[in-house]
C-alpha cells in the first residue's frame, strides 16, 4: 500500500494546528500543478516539515486535486487554507508562482479530509528518506523499510490519541499497512468539487459568474444529506435560495419546475417561468457527479411547492 508525504511550510502547518474543529484541510501548490500523477481518494497524506525541521509533523486522507482560483479557494476553505486572510493567503501564494498573465490565478488544491497534527514531542524525524532534491513530495510503500518505520511511527502516536479520548480518536488505532479510508467530506470540500463538476458554469441558466455561483444541497446536509457532487447542483444565488425555499426543483430527469407562488405571492417571476420545463443547461461529465434521480425525487416530494407547480 502507498501513501504520500507532502513537503509543507512549517507556517502553514503551525496556522492549522492552533485552530480548533478542523475537519478538512486545503493543502495548495502555487503552481497549479499536481506533485503526483494519480492518488486515490482515501490515501494517507502526511505533512513533512520544510528546513529546519525535516520532520513529519501530522497529516489527513486524500479526497481530491482539483485546480481553484485563488478567491474560490478562500472562498471554500477559508482559514483552512493555512492564513487568517485572503490578503495572507495570497501573501504566501503570489512569491511562490512564476510570473503569469493570469489575472485571478489558478492554484492546485490537494483536498484533505479528517487531518491530524502532532504536538512537537512526537513529530517523526524522516532521517535519509528524503533527498535534497525532494521538494514537494514522495510516495512511499508500506512494505518497504523506510515507509514501514514511517508508517508505524503515524500509528503509534494516533493510537496514544485514540487511547486519550481526544478528537482524533476516530483515526485508525491497529498496526498494519496504510489502508485506504472513506473520508468525510467538509463543506468545503462540497463547494469546491461541485464548482469544478459544473465547470464553473450555474445548472440551469449556464451563468459563468463566479462570485455569484454557490454550491446547493439537494438533500440538505442537516437531514442527512451528503457533501458529495452527486447531491449538489451548482446554483445561481437566486436559484440557489429558490431552490432551497421550494420555489425552483429539478426533477429526476433534470426538468426545471418553477413554481406560481412566485407570481401569486410576488406578483413577478417572469426571469424564471421562461426556465420553467427546460433542461438543465450544465451537467457534470462525469456520471459520478451528476445529481441522483432519488435525492432530486426527495426534493421534488419533500420540499418543492406543489400548490401551483
Amino acid at each position: 500500500m502507498k501513501f504520500w508525504v507532502g513537503v509543507t511550510d512549517p507556517t502553514w502547518f503551525e496556522f492549522l494546528s492552533n485552530l480548533s474543529g478542523v475537519d478538512e484541510v486545503n493543502f495548495w501548490h502555487p503552481s497549479g500543478r499536481p506533485p503526483f500523477t494519480s492518488l486515490p481518494e482515501g490515501t494517507p497524506f502526511l505533512f513533512k516539515l520544510k528546513a529546519p525541521f525535516h520532520e513529519i509533523a501530522g497529516g489527513g486522507y486524500f479526497v481530491k486535486f482539483e485546480q481553484l482560483p485563488l478567491p474560490l479557494a478562500w472562498d471554500a476553505f477559508g482559514e483552512k487554507n493555512g492564513a487568517a486572510t485572503l490578503r495572507e493567503l495570497e501573501g504566501l501564494i503570489l512569491p511562490r508562482r512564476a510570473r503569469s498573465t493570469e489575472s485571478v490565478p489558478e492554484i492546485g488544491c490537494s483536498i484533505l479530509a479528517q487531518p491530524f497534527f502532532f504536538a512537537r514531542e512526537d513529530w517523526i524525524p524522516v532521517g535519509n528518506a528524503f533527498a535534497g532534491t525532494v521538494v514537494r513530495g514522495k510516495t512511499f510503500e508500506s512494505i518497504e523499510a523506510i515507509g514501514n518505520r514511517l508508517w508505524v511511527a503515524v500509528q503509534s502516536r494516533l493510537a496514544r490519541r485514540a487511547t486519550s479520548g481526544n478528537r482524533f480518536s476516530e483515526q485508525p488505532t491497529q498496526y498494519g499497512p496504510p489502508t485506504l479510508v472513506k473520508p468525510r467530506r467538509g463543506q468545503g470540500t462540497f463547494k469546491a468539487l461541485v464548482t469544478n463538476a459544473y465547470s464553473r458554469r450555474c445548472a440551469i441558466t449556464g451563468e459563468n459568474t463566479l462570485p455569484v455561483l454557490e454550491a446547493a444541497h439537494i438533500k440538505p446536509f442537516a437531514q442527512e444529506g451528503l457533501n458529495n457532487t452527486f447531491n449538489g447542483l451548482l446554483l445561481r444565488s437566486d436559484f440557489h435560495r429558490l431552490f432551497d425555499m421550494g420555489l425552483v426543483t429539478v426533477t429526476p430527469d433534470r426538468r426545471v419546475l418553477v413554481s406560481n407562488r412566485i407570481k401569486e405571492q410576488w406578483y413577478n417571476g417572469k426571469a424564471y417561468y421562461r426556465l420553467h420545463g427546460e433542461r438543465l443547461a450544465v451537467v457534470p461529465r462525469d456520471p459520478l457527479d451528476q445529481p441522483r434521480a432519488d435525492l432530486l425525487a426527495w426534493h421534488n416530494d419533500s420540499v418543492f411547492d406543489r400548490k401551483a407547480g
